[in-house]
């Protein structure tokens, strides 16, 4: 208490200082904050698409041309038809179209499902939360008034496969579900494949063969700790991160650290003296817990100053996507540089200045 007291006291005397300080590092912190939680969101993002689409099923086969993940409509959308396959007995395949349609002025990822019945669209409740629907409400789906059911926490809607094909066409994609006693085996991919001959990959990140029939992704035959939805969420995540943002936010992190090392560096040699006299008399490693408590103090200030700005930024700027949830994550993420940050902060200019004698200290430069 007595080292908090004195740095403190320290940054009292020298307000200007710990400011300017404090708003260098923020500014670097709000960088990397803001590209984490982007990150964030798109990796949750990823992984509740993927999770929309599969449902129950432990394969998903894709068309030839692949899918995409549409930000405005916030959902998976089929690029070409369904490959026609013969699902094996035992087994049960769900054809599912999909595209894009309009919605009271809003893009909203359509599907076409058999077991929904004419006349009804099942929406998940981000759809709804953003169209503003409830249940037993009415919504207006390629000219036709449909009752609306919420069903799921997806953002797609899920109308009749009759409709569904009136507006979109026949784009789309399989989900295919093994047998009960099945489910949990490795190889269902493998097998699946041999009997329709199509290809098959654990991997999300393979693309299929455009000249090819279309791809099986096998959601449960991965042999890594990471669940498939987990990777797939980790493509979303890094197509941010390795993106021109995420450089961005490496070369903001960089001149935090320099922002850092300068501003003690500066504060070290502006009191030599000081520190001369207590290395004289037997308190150089006080100078040095002394240093490392006022670092901290201006990180942990400069670390709530940026996250906070980070946040307030990702809301105004892309509130379609800015959640609490990615932000605390983004923050979480963020802190991790700090203690390096820190430490560093303080060591290279009290090593400097514990390298010279105090008699060096004490004279006038």
């Amino acid at each position: 208490m007595c080292l908090v007291r004195f740095a403190l006291a320290n940054i009292r005397r020298r307000p200007e200082r710990f400011i300017l300080s404090v708003l260098g590092i923020a500014l670097a912190i709000a960088c990397v904050t803001i590209v984490r939680t982007i990150s964030s969101s798109f990796a949750i993002t990823g992984a509740d698409s993927i999770t929309d689409v599969l449902g129950g099923g432990q394969l998903w086969v894709v068309p030839a041309a692949g899918v995409h993940y549409d930000p405005s409509a916030q959902a998976l959308i089929a690029d070409g038809p369904a490959p026609a396959i013969t699902i094996p007995d035992g087994w049960t395949g769900t054809r599912t179209l999909s595209g894009l349609t309009d919605v009271g002025g809003q893009s909203v990822a359509l599907r076409g499902d058999d077991e929904v019945s004419s006349g009804t669209a099942i929406v998940g409740s981000g759809l709804a939360e953003r169209l503003g629907l409830s249940e037993g409400d009415r919504v207006v789906a390629g000219g036709r008034s449909l009752q609306v059911g919420v069903r799921g926490d997806g953002q797609s809607m899920t109308v009749a496969t009759g409709l569904a094909r009136s507006i979109v066409g026949d784009n789309g994609w399989w989900v295919v579900a093994a047998p009960p006693d099945q489910q949990q085996r490795r190889d269902l991919g493998q097998h699946f494949s041999t009997a329709t001959g199509l290809p098959f990959t654990v991997d999300p990140a393979q693309q299929p063969d455009p000249g090819g029939a279309g791809l099986i992704y096998d959601t449960v035959g991965g042999s890594g700790p990471l669940t498939f939805e987990q990777n797939y969420s980790a493509l979303f995540s890094g197509k941010v991160t390795g993106s021109a943002l995420g450089l961005i936010s490496t070369i903001g992190l960089a001149l935090g650290f320099v922002i850092a090392v300068s501003s003690f560096l500066a504060a070290v040699t502006e009191r030599r003296r000081e520190f001369g006299i207590m290395s004289s008399i037997g308190l150089a490693d006080e100078v040095l817990y002394f240093f490392l408590v006022e670092s901290a103090l201006v990180f942990v200030v400069a670390y709530l100053v940026g996250i906070i700005a980070a946040g307030i930024a990702v809301a105004l700027v892309i509130p379609g996507i800015a959640t609490v949830t990615a932000w605390l994550q983004g923050a979480a993420m963020t802190a991790m540089f700090l203690p390096a940050m820190a430490i560093i902060g303080a060591l290279v200019p009290v090593h400097r200045l514990l390298q010279q004698r105090p008699v060096s200290l004490l004279g006038d430069r």
